[in-house]
């Protein structure tokens, strides 16, 4: 079969063909909001993996899109993992059946062993004072010991049916994995304002803005350049050594930059806190639509009194509200509320925003040849994925 030819699954279902970059880049903008992970750019940010783009056609009316990115199987490279990440944008409240047994067949047909995604659909919240209080709660040791604020039918409809379908779930205890996270931290933005976010923000926070103010911290928006960016990159780089975790290298973010600048000039934008000529704390914002998303950030050891990484934060909320964002997403968290974990600090600086923790449906694996995914599965669990 052509890489172009469309594949059908049953009767009525969309079918599923590759489409341009230019055609999926104009069905995103139609769209409220999508994760930047499923936007063209990302493709070409994802260098170490194939990408493409593949449309959900009615007829000649496209419903649906979502991007892939292929990995090859050591060993075995005409197979591939295809990747969805945060994807696809389809309307998930309906039939999935539907939309994802075409493109399961699609993918295979050109050399797929396994599907990967991660559907965009939430499936319980809770508030910030319910997670402030399971921390001070010994007896509560993760948010699921928590009674939801809400939970959405949805997001249980999409779980049941990727299980029922032989989709298998790949979320990790702890909440991140080889994947994106399937617990987040995020800040409704919708009908509030300024005065409205600053009440709900813990005393703390709203003390560290004020304070960041009156030492004189000035948050500016920096224009995405090499002298910016390596500026950005050196503070990242200390804020990893700090911290533990492995840093990016500077040419991603130069990688970054290009890919989403050139695909939108809105849609990345780098934040950095100066206090008296130094830069105390620096933040990456990108924006599809009506979300807003902290997706990177670094800040000095020396100075840290002056709160830079507040004033950081609070420039970049302001900012989402500004554009009319719905959400100001704070990105991945641990479910741990065990107050002894070293993860449970990111959560309570998080928390501090106000806004609300969220659990999504997560990453779910279908196998489509069952003999090379159980290859991979035990070449990946064998380097530690």
């Amino acid at each position: 079969m052509s890489s172009s030819a469309p594949v059908r699954a049953a009767s009525g279902n969309p079918v599923v063909r590759p489409i341009s970059a230019a055609d999926h880049l104009a069905f995103v903008r139609a769209q409220r909001s999508v994760s930047f992970l499923q936007t063209p750019a990302w493709g070409r940010v994802k260098t170490e993996w194939r990408s493409e783009s593949l449309g959900w056609f009615e007829g000649r009316r496209m419903v649906g899109a979502g991007l892939v990115l292929h990995r090859p199987v050591p060993r075995l490279d005409r197979f591939t993992l295809a990747y969805l990440p945060e994807g696809p944008v389809i309307d998930w409240s309906g039939d999935i059946g539907a939309w994802l047994d075409p493109l399961a067949a699609y993918l295979k047909e050109h050399g797929a062993f396994a599907i990967r995604l991660g559907p965009p659909v939430v499936t319980d919240a809770w508030s910030a004072a319910q997670v402030k209080e399971g921390i001070a709660d010994p007896g509560i040791r993760r948010l699921t010991d928590l009674p939801g604020q809400w939970g959405d039918p949805v997001g249980a409809r999409v779980s049941g049916g990727l299980k029922d379908a032989g989709w298998l779930p790949q979320n990790p205890l702890d909440g991140f994995g080889v994947g994106h996270p399937q617990f987040k931290y995020q800040v409704p933005l919708a009908g509030r304002t300024e005065d409205e976010l600053l009440r709900g923000m813990s005393q703390q926070w709203r003390r560290n803005i004020k304070k960041a103010a009156r030492e004189g911290v000035e948050v500016t928006v920096g224009d995405g350049g090499a002298a910016d960016l390596k500026a950005f990159h050196d503070l990242y780089v200390h804020t990893a050594e700090r911290d533990r975790f492995t840093p990016r290298p500077l040419r991603y973010f130069e990688t970054m930059f290009a890919a989403l600048s050139a695909e939108a000039p809105e849609r990345i934008k780098l934040y950095l806190a100066h206090h008296q000529g130094d830069l105390v704390a620096a933040t990456v914002l990108v924006r599809v639509g009506t979300h807003a998303v902290y997706a990177y950030g670094a800040s000095a050891t020396d100075k840290r009194e002056v709160r830079g990484s507040n004033a950081c934060q609070w420039a970049m909320i302001r900012d989402a509200l500004a554009a009319d964002c719905d959400v100001y997403d704070l990105r991945g968290i641990t479910p741990t509320l065990d107050a002894d974990d070293p993860h449970v600090g990111l959560v309570r600086f998080k928390v501090g925003t106000g806004g609300q923790a969220v659990r999504y449906v997560g990453e779910w694996d279908l196998p489509l040849r069952p003999m090379v995914y159980r290859a991979f599965d035990l070449y990946m669990r064998r380097r530690g994925r």
